[in-house]
C-alpha cells in the first residue's frame, strides 16, 4: 500500500512539475463576477489541460493593463474601452476571448430628484467611474446633447469612487452601478427599489463590452504561448458554463477563495445569478457586431482609440476557434 501511495504521489508531482504556469489578473476583487475562473480551477478544468493557473485578485489600486505591461500577468480581465484606450497609448493588447456577452452597467438614480427619463439628467450631478470606464457614459451624454462640464443645461460629473456613498449621502442624483453588485449595495443600505430609477446602458444603446480576456499581441507570435491560451480559454469557458448551470455552487466556490472575508453568501449568490445573465449566449468568441458597437459608442463619445491598429477579433477567433474545436 505504501508503495502504491508513493507511486501515486510521484505521478501527481511529476504532472504538476510539467504543468504550464499561467497568471490571470482580475479586474476587481474576488467575487462572483469572476466565478468562471475560480470554478475552472476548483473543478480541475485547468489541471485537465495541463495548466497551473494562479488567479490574482484586483482592487482599487490595481490596473490590469499596468500589471500585464509590467510582466506581472500573462492574461488579464479588462473592459474593451479600457483595453482600446491602453492600445492607443502603445500597449498592444488583443482580445482572446469574450465571456461576457452583455453589459451590466447602469446609472441608478434617486426618484426624489425628479429623474424619470434621460432628459431629466439636465443640471444634475452624476457619479461616474473613470480609469477607462467613463467612455460609455461620455458617449451617452454626447448622444443626449449634454455637456459634461457642469455648465447650465448640462450635467456635473462627480468622479465616483468604487462605492455607493455619493447616492446614499445625496451628493449625486445618480451613480454608476453594476446590475450584479453596486445596485444591490444600495438596496442593502436600506433604499427601496421603489425609490430608485435605473437606466441600463444596454437599453440606452451605449453598452460596450466588459470582462474580456486580453494578452499582449506580440506574445501570441509564439506558437507555444498561443497553444497555452487555447487551453486556458477552453478551460475557462467550461468553468463559465458550469457556473451558469450551477450558480449557487459557483458562488460558494468564490467564497472559498475570498481571502478577505468581506464577501457574504447572500450577496455572492445574488451576484452570480445576475452575472449568469451577462455570460449567457457566449461561447467565448468575440462577436464582430459587438466589437463594432463598442467602437462606435466610443467614437460617439469623443474617444479616439487607434481602431486601425486593433485586430478586430482576429486573435479572438484564432484562439477560440481552436478552443471550441476540441
Amino acid at each position: 500500500m505504501k508503495r502504491l501511495i508513493t507511486a501515486a504521489f510521484l505521478a501527481a508531482a511529476a504532472s504538476g512539475a510539467n504543468a504550464e504556469d499561467v497568471k490571470l489578473q482580475l479586474k476587481w476583487v474576488t467575487q462572483a463576477q469572476f466565478a468562471g475562473y475560480y470554478v475552472a480551477k476548483d473543478k480541475g478544468f485547468y489541471e485537465e489541460e495541463g495548466l497551473n493557473v494562479t488567479i490574482l485578485p484586483g482592487g482599487p489600486d490595481i490596473a490590469p493593463t499596468q500589471v500585464i505591461a509590467g510582466g506581472g500577468a500573462d492574461v488579464v480581465v479588462e473592459w474593451m474601452p479600457a483595453a482600446l484606450a491602453a492600445r492607443e497609448k502603445g500597449l498592444p493588447l488583443v482580445n482572446i476571448a469574450q465571456p461576457f456577452k452583455s453589459s451590466g452597467m447602469m446609472l441608478t438614480c434617486l426618484k426624489e430628484t425628479g429623474i424619470k427619463e434621460p432628459k431629466d439628467f439636465a443640471d444634475k450631478t452624476l457619479g461616474v467611474w473613470f480609469f477607462g470606464n467613463e467612455y460609455p457614459f461620455l458617449s451617452w451624454m454626447s448622444q443626449l446633447g449634454f455637456k459634461t462640464d457642469g455648465s447650465p443645461g448640462g450635467v456635473t460629473v462627480l468622479k465616483q469612487g468604487f462605492n455607493v456613498d455619493p447616492l446614499l449621502q445625496k451628493q449625486a442624483a445618480c451613480i454608476s452601478t453594476m446590475t450584479y453588485n453596486e445596485y444591490w449595495q444600495v438596496i442593502d443600505a436600506g433604499i427601496s427599489p421603489d425609490d430608485l430609477v435605473t437606466f441600463k446602458y444596454e437599453d440606452q444603446g451605449v453598452a460596450t463590452l466588459e470582462d474580456g480576456l486580453y494578452v499582449l499581441e506580440d506574445r501570441l507570435a509564439d506558437p507555444a504561448f498561443q497553444e497555452t491560451m487555447v487551453k486556458f480559454v477552453r478551460a475557462s469557458m467550461k468553468g463559465w458554463k458550469y457556473a451558469e448551470e450551477n450558480p449557487d455552487e459557483a458562488a460558494m466556490i468564490v467564497l472559498e477563495n475570498d481571502q478577505t472575508g468581506a464577501q457574504t453568501e447572500a450577496h455572492q449568490k445574488r451576484m452570480m445569478g445576475e452575472v449568469a445573465k451577462l455570460t449567457a449566449g457566449s461561447n467565448g468568441a468575440l462577436d464582430p457586431a459587438d466589437y463594432e458597437r463598442t467602437v462606435a459608442t466610443l467614437l460617439a463619445g469623443g474617444s479616439d482609440p487607434v481602431i486601425s491598429k486593433a485586430p478586430e477579433g482576429a486573435w479572438t477567433h484564432m484562439i477560440t476557434d481552436k478552443a471550441l474545436a476540441n
